[in-house]
C-alpha cells in the first residue's frame, strides 16, 4: 500500500472494513441483486460502524477523518462485486449528505444529517431530469414561494436511492427567467403529498433502486430550503469535484478487482499443457492493463490529497472521472475475454462487472460533457471558482 497517502491507521481501517463487508454484506449480495432491494438492516449496521460519518463533523455523530478513509471505503465497496450496492451507499453519503452538511442549517442537520450518519435515514440527490440529462442548468422543475411554503412541480429521473430513500435533496428553479442563477435546493420527505416514484429497470447496478420521481404540487415548508434561494447551482457545482473523484476512484478499484480475479483464473486455467498466464499474448495484455490501472490510481490519489487540503480541483477531478471510467470499461472487457466462455457466465463475476462498469462514463456527467468542460478550461481558459 502506498505509504505516501496511507498510514498504519488507514491500513487497519481497511482490514476492519474488509472483514465487515465479508461478514455482513457479501452473504446478501446475490439476494439484493435479484430483488433490487437492499434491506434496511445493513444501513443501520453501516451507521453503527461509523462508515456513514467518516468525513462528517463529530458534533453530528461523525468521525471527521481525512479523505483517504473515504478512498478506502470506496475502493473496498467496489471489490464485493455489486456496483449497485456500492452506488446506493456512496450516493447517500457523498451526494445527499454532502449538501445537508454544507448547506443545511442547524435544524436540518439535527433532523436529517444526524440520522443519516447513524443509518436511520437514507437520502438521495435529485438533479437529472427526463429532458435534461447532463444539462443541470436547463432543468424544468420549479419551486414557487407561497407564504411560508414552496410548491414544487416537475420530475427527476435516474435517481440513485430514488425509490426507497427517506428524504430527497431536490434542485428546482425558484426564478426560471434567471436560468442557472435562479435555482435552489430543497429537502423533501418521502411521504410528502404529491410526491411519487417509479422504479427503473436497469442494465446494471441491479441491487440499487434507481427511480423516476414526479412532483405534483408538492408543498413543503420554506424552512426546507437548503442554503440561500437562487444559489443552488453554485452549491451543486461546488460539490462536482468530489462526485467526479468518487467515480474515478470507483473505476480504478473495480478495474483492479477485475484484473486480480482474471489473473487468479489464468493461473489455474490450463490449455495445451500449461496455465494460460504463461502465454505471451495474454501475459503482455495483462501487464498493459495493470499499467493503465496504476496510472489512474496514482493520479486519483494525488487529486484526493489536494482535495483533502481544501484545493478546488474541478479540472483534476473531471480528468479523473473521464479517464478512469474509460480505463475501467476497457480493462473489464479484456478481463472477461481472458476467461473465455466462463467470462460470459453469470456464475462468474466478470459479466456483472461489465454491466455495472458501463454506467461509469454516463452517470454523474457523461464523458462527452466532461470533455467539453475540459475544453473550456484548457482551450478557452475558462476559470471555475468555488461558490462564495
Amino acid at each position: 500500500m502506498n505509504s505516501i497517502y496511507f498510514t498504519e491507521e488507514h491500513n487497519l481501517f481497511r482490514k476492519s472494513l474488509q472483514d465487515f463487508l465479508k461478514k455482513e454484506v457479501v452473504p446478501h449480495i446475490e439476494k439484493w441483486e435479484k430483488t433490487g432491494t437492499i434491506e434496511r438492516f445493513i444501513w443501520k449496521k453501516f451507521g453503527q460502524m461509523g462508515y456513514f460519518g467518516i468525513n462528517y463533523p463529530e458534533a453530528y455523530g461523525g468521525l471527521n477523518l481525512d479523505l483517504f478513509y473515504t478512498v478506502i471505503l470506496l475502493e473496498e465497496l467496489q471489490k464485493i462485486n455489486s456496483g449497485g450496492f456500492a452506488a446506493a451507499i456512496w450516493a447517500h453519503v457523498y451526494l445527499a449528505m454532502t449538501h445537508l452538511n454544507a448547506e443545511g442549517n442547524e435544524a436540518i442537520k439535527q433532523k436529517y444529517l444526524v440520522p443519516s450518519i447513524n443509518g436511520d435515514k437514507i437520502g438521495s440527490l435529485c438533479l437529472t431530469e427526463p429532458f435534461g440529462g447532463s444539462d443541470v442548468a436547463g432543468m424544468r422543475t420549479t419551486a414557487v414561494k407561497d407564504g411560508d411554503y414552496y410548491i414544487i412541480n416537475g420530475s427527476k429521473t435516474f435517481i440513485t436511492n430514488g425509490y426507497y430513500s427517506d428524504y430527497l435533496v431536490v434542485a428546482a428553479k425558484t426564478n426560471p427567467e434567471l436560468g442557472n442563477k435562479g435555482m435552489s435546493l430543497f429537502i423533501i420527505d418521502r411521504e410528502t403529498k404529491g410526491l411519487s416514484a417509479t422504479k427503473l429497470n436497469k442494465l446494471g447496478w441491479r441491487a440499487s433502486d434507481t427511480g423516476e420521481i414526479a412532483f405534483d404540487n408538492v408543498k413543503i415548508p420554506a424552512t426546507h430550503l437548503l442554503g440561500e434561494e437562487n444559489r443552488g447551482f453554485g452549491y451543486i457545482v461546488q460539490h462536482f469535484s468530489l462526485e467526479r473523484l468518487v467515480m474515478g476512484i470507483n473505476a480504478h478499484a473495480r478495474a483492479e478487482f477485475a484484473l486480480e480475479y482474471a489473473l487468479q483464473f489464468m493461473a489455474e486455467r490450463k490449455a495445451f499443457g500449461k496455465t494460460i498466464d504463461q502465454f505471451q499474448a495474454l501475459r503482455h495484455s495483462a501487464v498493459e492493463l495493470y499499467a493503465d490501472i496504476e496510472l489512474c490510481k496514482t493520479y486519483n490519489y494525488s487529486v484526493a490529497a489536494r482535495l483533502n487540503q481544501g484545493e478546488y480541483v474541478v479540472k483534476e477531478a473531471t480528468i479523473s472521472k473521464l479517464k478512469s471510467t474509460k480505463m475501467a470499461d476497457e480493462v473489464i472487457y479484456q478481463c472477461l475475454q481472458f476467461l473465455g466462455g466462463y467470462g460470459y457466465m453469470e456464475d462468474y463475476p466478470l459479466a456483472r462487472l461489465l454491466r455495472d462498469s458501463r454506467l461509469g462514463p454516463i452517470g454523474g456527467g457523461t464523458s462527452e460533457i466532461l470533455r467539453e468542460i475540459l475544453a473550456k478550461i484548457v482551450i478557452d481558459k475558462k476559470e471555475y471558482k468555488p461558490a462564495t
